[in-house]
Parts: C-alpha cells; structure tokens; sequence
C-alpha cells in the first residue's frame, strides 16, 4: 500500500489496480471510503480502463477481428508500477504488455495520478499513446463512498446535492446494456434523498448530466464531501443490493447500448489519440 498524507488527510492507495483504499480524515477522524465488504462488494474505487461497463455480449470487433474483455475493462486487475513518489502525490502506470493484446490490440501508457492538497485528493487519468495507430479507449472512476458516514446516522438520513440539475433522466440498463428508454427523476431543489431501493434495478446512468460537482450530505450533522469532476460526459450513480455506500463515477465513455453492432470504432463515447499524443482528465474529492 502506497501511504499519502498531510495536516488534513490520509490516503492509501493499492499497487493492484491503482485503486484508491482508504480516505480519512485527520480532522473529523472519519473514513471516507467504502470498507470493501465482500459480502456485498469487494472493492472500493476501481479504476475503469479500456472500456467502461459491458461490452454487448462481452465482445466487441476491430479490424474485422472479434475480442473479448469483460465488464469495465482489465486495469483493475493488474499491478501498476509506482513511477515517482512523494509526500502528496504519486503516479502509477500500467502499460500494453502480450497479456493486454490478446484482448486489447492497442499500445498504451495508463498512468494514475493521486495528489492531496488540504482536504482534497484528485485522481488524474493519464493517458498516452506510443504506438503507430489511434488508440481507442475509455477510461473513468468507481470510487464508493461510505454512507453512513457517523454511528448517528442512517442511510435515508443522506442525499445528493447536485449544483445545476433541477431533476435528473437517466438511462435504463438492460442486460448490462444502456436502453434508449430513459426515466425522469425529480429533485427538491436540487436534492436528491438517498434510499437503498433507488439502486434495485442496477445503476443510474447519465448522458446529459448539467452539474461538475456533487455534495454528499446528511440532515444530522455537518459531516459529508464535495465531488468535482469536470469533462467527464456520462456519469453514474450506484450502490449494490442494501450496502452501505454509494458510488459517484464520472466517465469517459460508456457501457454499450442495446443496439450496437460491436464495433468499436462506432461505440458511443470511445476516445481516438493519435499516435504520440497525450490525454488526461480528473476528479476530485474534498472531505469535511
């Protein structure tokens, strides 16, 4: 485990997946993060790399040749190289190897960028393309956060605060795939009170979401976290079955739809870097 920490904020990040395992804070000496409870989800904020959510039929076709990759992509299940380190930020990399081209025909540089400053961590995505060709690819967050956040509190007594939506349409998922039916959600000025039903059906999944940032509340006590994730054009709200925690995952790109013919380079919301360039986006965290 990689150990970032300051005045403010402690925070542990894991070689496997770069996924980031614990947010606490020094301040009000609680945990931020999911625990990673298996008996409902044993993760905490995966990292989602080449694809985001399920490919239809768990295979998609480049170059007329079919591949398979299973839901969310492979990074989370690879060890990253800790490329520099320091009191407030490391970076981990992840790159093509022969494993990642049986299922994925692309080179690439993954890199993971954690940076803490006062309350806040940022997770950066960083991507680069060394090779020859377009590198196709999607990339975004999974990060659970822990509700309820205090003894004192309970699931229901949480909400949503949403800086710009006055309600919220989301997409409905059908057999791991995003229908074109959608549902409207109404917000109380902008608030939208958490309930463990609310994630019965599989995720919320959005495609025009107005609002960059997020609060996690509650109507007990002053404790919670603003979530800022700006250029991430889909977004996902989930928790699994009753578990205590609710995921805020901003996204570059997309579960596929019901409807697509699999090839990736149609798939909605996938990213082409060109050969030699350089891509990166963040999101971040500030606890309090």
């Amino acid at each position: 485990m990689i150990l970032l920490e300051n005045d403010n904020i402690q925070v542990t990040i894991a070689i496997k997946g770069a996924e980031l395992r614990s947010v606490k804070s020094k301040v009000t000496d609680l945990e931020y993060l999911w625990d990673g409870d298996p008996k409902f989800w044993p993760k905490y904020s995966p990292v989602l790399f080449p694809v985001i959510g399920a490919m239809k039929d768990s295979k998609y076709i480049f170059e007329d040749k079919e591949y398979e990759l299973p839901r969310h992509g492979f990074a989370r299940d690879h060890d990253f190289v800790v490329e520099r380190i320091s009191d407030g930020e490391v970076l981990l990399t992840l790159s093509n190897s022969a494993d990642t081209f049986s299922v994925y025909p692309f080179e690439f540089t993954l890199g993971l960028r954690y940076q803490i400053t006062g309350s806040t961590v940022s997770c950066t995505y960083e991507v680069s393309n060394p090779g020859q060709k377009d590198l196709l690819f999607s990339v975004g967050g999974h990060p659970a956060f822990a509700v309820p956040l205090t003894p004192d509190t309970v699931y229901e007594d949480y909400y949503l605060d949403f800086t710009q939506d006055e309600a919220l349409i989301y997409h409905k998922i059908e057999d791991d795939s995003i229908s074109d039916e959608t549902i409207t959600l109404p917000l109380d000025n902008g608030k939208l009170t958490l309930k463990h039903d609310l994630f019965y059906q599989d995720a919320l999944v959005f495609k025009n979401l107005k609002s960059d940032a997020i609060l996690l509340r509650n109507t007990k006590n002053q404790h919670g976290l603003h979530f800022r994730f700006s250029n991430f054009p889909f977004f996902g709200i989930w928790a699994a079955k009753d578990a205590d925690f609710v995921c805020l995952e901003p996204w570059c790109g997309i579960a596929d739809s019901v409807n697509h013919n699999q090839q990736l380079t149609e798939k909605e919301g996938i990213i082409s870097l060109s050969p030699g360039l350089d891509w990166k986006n963040t999101w971040e965290v500030e606890v309090f």
